[in-house]
């Protein structure tokens, strides 16, 4: 469902990404690892398509993701993929029920009730149901990373991005989290890509591709 050909980018005259090819299947779990500065984030950016490459091809769905003008790229993006980040990126101004919902406002602002509902739904399946009208600063750190999980499935995306999703979280948080990766993914057919520093996930992964110097050097 997702193939990167050759991505290459560079910022200045440092090159993060020196040809990288990744083929994913739906419903697979891939973890991408390797040391600071191997290009993990990059990558990750670039297959969100959060951030262009120099050169290379991604398509997702048969769909040249880079061939497309700003306005359905960001079209694509908010409905086909969700993104969850180490430092939850809630908005603090917000309930959890709220931050959950924005994706889907943004996308269908006239579908408010339903979208609620919709929300409210995933907080209870993801065990915060209770903190729905809590805002970040009243949620723990798990309870903040499962509102962010909320967050990055209410457009029903094919694609979850997990930017080291556990690092901010304590171990046995982390291992929480890795378990609810894989429940949804059995539940919901969803497709994860994890950049992770942590072994115990990318273990836990279908696939593990270690990045070294720009290049996929394992997998």
């Amino acid at each position: 469902m997702l193939k990167a050909t050759q991505l290459e980018k560079s910022y200045g005259r440092l090159k993060v990404l020196k040809g990288v090819d990744l083929d994913v299947r739906r419903g697979e779990i891939v973890a991408i690892v390797g040391a600071s500065g191997a290009g993990k984030s990059t990558l990750l950016h670039i297959l969100g398509t959060l951030d262009t490459p120099d050169k290379g091809q991604l398509t997702i769905h048969d769909q040249n993701i880079f061939s497309m003008s700003s306005r359905p790229l960001a079209a694509f993006r908010n409905k086909s993929i969700g993104f969850v980040f180490q430092f939850h990126n809630l908005l603090p101004e917000f309930s959890a029920l709220e931050n959950v919902s924005i994706p889907a406002l943004i996308r269908n602002p006239a579908d408010e009730a339903a979208i609620k509902t919709r929300a409210t739904e995933l907080l209870t399946m993801l065990g915060v149901g209770d903190r729905a009208h809590h805002k970040p600063s009243e949620l723990s750190g798990g309870e903040q990373q499962r509102t962010a999980v909320a967050r990055a499935l209410i457009n029903a995306p094919d694609i979850i991005l997990a930017d080291e999703p556990s690092g901010n979280l304590d171990s046995k948080n982390a291992l929480e989290l890795h378990k609810l990766f894989f429940q949804l993914r059995d539940q919901m057919r969803q497709t994860f890509i994890i950049v992770t520093h942590n072994e115990e996930l990318s273990k836990m992964a279908d696939r593990r591709i270690e990045l070294k110097d720009g290049v996929v050097v394992g997998h």
